[in-house]
């Protein structure tokens, strides 16, 4: 068996392209802006988020799904990417609703059955933090809040602090549809123009693409995502020009032909299990693997993303502010939804 397992992150507000002294005092304006006329910045990106959310109705829930999603990633390094792109894939179909998490019914297919998440994995270990919560706080925190905060809480484990904040609150969706899924997520086969007009929909912008596309430093891709870039690119058997020719060859001892649905290899070499900028590092090499990722060098202005985010501490910085911003994307909150007991069914 890989020893990677099946870990897979396919990522890949209008903000500007380039993190400049003047886009960090627009963005400084904007925070204060929320805190002054509403209280909380969640109202500005998602209703009535806000920091300790159940403080009153359920005062250790943070402690006891981080405690939780610790135990589990001790015993198993896979899981910080696989928490990471289902959050990520939630929030991208109806906002962050946990609606990636339902199963399919008799008469509806839902989310978890569409083609680009059929390689997500952890489903039972969110059942199981969620599970947790249950049993001291039954029916208050939502699977909503408890995969965001499973998300950071594992990313975060080898830092032993949290990477990013998230604002709690979220309520439970109930609808789940196959077709929103494969309308919604953005394709490891996509052009600049296409996961921009993507992020577009979500209120993200080319800023927020570059920087979460960084989250592809952890994980693997299986073959069929890209293998295409190796054999058949145009259609006439051939390989894309803008793929390092030694990295190509490297993937073609590992992905043998176009059909190979099963072999997967590390999304960043060398970085599979460790969250760092290396992405970066690797896609300004020509060494991105996906489409996705040789496309944001198409583009001037995320090609100069991608060369400030090579500093660590811009990209850990910007990081935990596209998290925040993607964390609140048509989030459910107040009396809106629901409150699931068990994650991967509707009450």
């Amino acid at each position: 068996m890989n020893k990677y397992k099946m870990a897979e992150l396919v990522l890949p507000m209008p903000f500007p392209l380039s993190i400049s002294k003047a886009s960090r005092m627009r963005n400084q304006a904007l925070i204060l802006l929320c805190i002054v006329v509403f209280g909380v910045i969640g109202t500005c990106h998602g209703g009535s988020l806000r920091k300790k959310y159940y403080k009153k109705t359920c005062p250790n829930a943070e402690e006891i799904i981080k405690t939780a999603t610790e135990k589990h990633v001790a015993n198993d390094p896979t899981l910080p990417a696989r928490f990471l792109r289902m959050h990520f894939h939630d929030c991208f179909v109806r906002g962050c609703d946990g609606s990636v998490l339902l199963n399919s019914t008799t008469n509806n297919s839902a989310e978890k059955d569409a083609i680009p998440n059929l390689t997500l994995a952890g489903f039972d270990v969110i059942d199981d933090i969620k599970a947790e919560v249950e049993k001291k706080c039954p029916n208050v925190v939502s699977c909503a809040d408890v995969l965001a905060l499973a998300a950071r809480d594992a990313v975060s484990f080898k830092f032993q602090r949290p990477l990013w904040e998230v604002l709690t609150g979220r309520r439970d969706g109930r609808v789940s549809r196959v077709s929103e899924a494969l309308a919604n997520l953005p394709s490891p086969f996509s052009n600049f123009t296409t996961l921009v007009r993507n992020f577009a929909n979500q209120g993200l912008n080319v800023h927020d693409l570059v920087v979460l596309s960084g989250g592809h430093t952890i994980g693997v891709g299986h073959c069929n995502a890209f293998s295409n870039r190796l054999y058949n690119f145009t259609g006439r058997g051939d390989q894309d020009p803008s793929l390092n020719p030694t990295y190509a060859a490297f993937l073609k001892t590992q992905c043998r032909n176009l059909t190979d649905k099963t072999t997967f290899v590390p999304m960043d070499p060398g970085s599979v299990f460790t969250f760092d900028n290396n992405y970066y590092v690797t896609v300004k090499q020509n060494k991105g693997l996906f489409q996705s990722d040789a496309a944001l060098l198409t583009n001037k202005g995320s090609r100069n993303i991608v060369n400030e985010l090579v500093d660590p501490k811009k990209f850990f910085t910007e990081f935990a502010q596209s998290m925040k911003r993607m964390g609140a994307i048509n989030v459910l909150t107040g009396n809106e939804g629901e409150i699931r007991k068990k994650c991967f069914v509707a009450n």
